[in-house]
């Protein structure tokens, strides 16, 4: 399950920067003690076409208590961990540039006390043409803790549609490369076509040119 959705966080970046779109996961909520996890909160752009900055804050809730706790701060390229809890445990795992759509962060060494709720929270800045425009979003993730994970009937199909994912990209890959290919002889053999047009043409002049005694 934890392997399916990081195939779809990857598949979100790669599709966001291959064809200027976005797509939306939710992130697990269930961790297991002593692993790693990621924390997925990923914010989509109205307008692909609106350049924008951004900045991504994570705050955490303890299971029991009431208030949140700073925990995380991301401005490009800048990474800083801000609760001792958390020091040398969490890693940017989001988007690498000022136009941050994917806020994700992975926790090493989970532990029972991170048990609770992390919020998400973007600040972004739209250059919009009359004015910038300031848009805050944020999402938030229940977390629990456990000591094996739990095998349900959700991720066997989670483990069914990775493979699903895997093997549409290695067709989706094999198709552009085809495609890439059959483009570059296209334009090799439009090349070669001018070229010989413009021999022909040159030689036909250099006859002009003979005259017979």
């Amino acid at each position: 399950m934890r392997l399916y959705f990081s195939l779809l966080v990857v598949f979100s970046l790669f599709v966001s920067q291959c064809h200027a779109g976005c797509s939306e996961v939710d992130s697990l909520t269930e961790a297991v003690a002593g692993e790693g996890f990621l924390l997925g909160c990923i914010s989509c752009k109205r307008r692909e076409e609106v350049p924008a900055r951004a900045t991504v804050d994570w705050h955490f809730k303890p299971l029991g208590e009431e208030e949140f706790r700073h925990i995380f701060h991301y401005d490009h390229p800048v990474a800083d961990i801000l609760h001792e809890d958390f020091s040398h445990r969490l890693v940017w795992r989001g988007t690498l540039n000022d136009d941050i759509q994917m806020g994700t962060v992975y926790v090493n060494n989970v532990t029972f006390n991170d048990t609770g709720t992390y919020r998400c929270t973007f600040h972004r800045t739209l250059f919009l043409p009359l004015s910038p425009e300031l848009v805050t979003v944020e999402k938030e993730v229940e977390l629990s803790v456990v000591t094996v994970a739990n095998r349900e009937l959700t991720d066997v199909i989670s483990e069914i549609m990775m493979y699903v994912l895997v093997t549409f990209l290695q067709l989706w890959l094999i198709a552009v490369l085809i495609y890439c290919y059959k483009k570059i002889w296209d334009e090799h053999e439009a090349r070669q076509a001018k070229k010989a047009q413009a021999g022909q043409g040159e030689s036909k002049d250099n006859c002009d040119g003979v005259q017979l005694d």
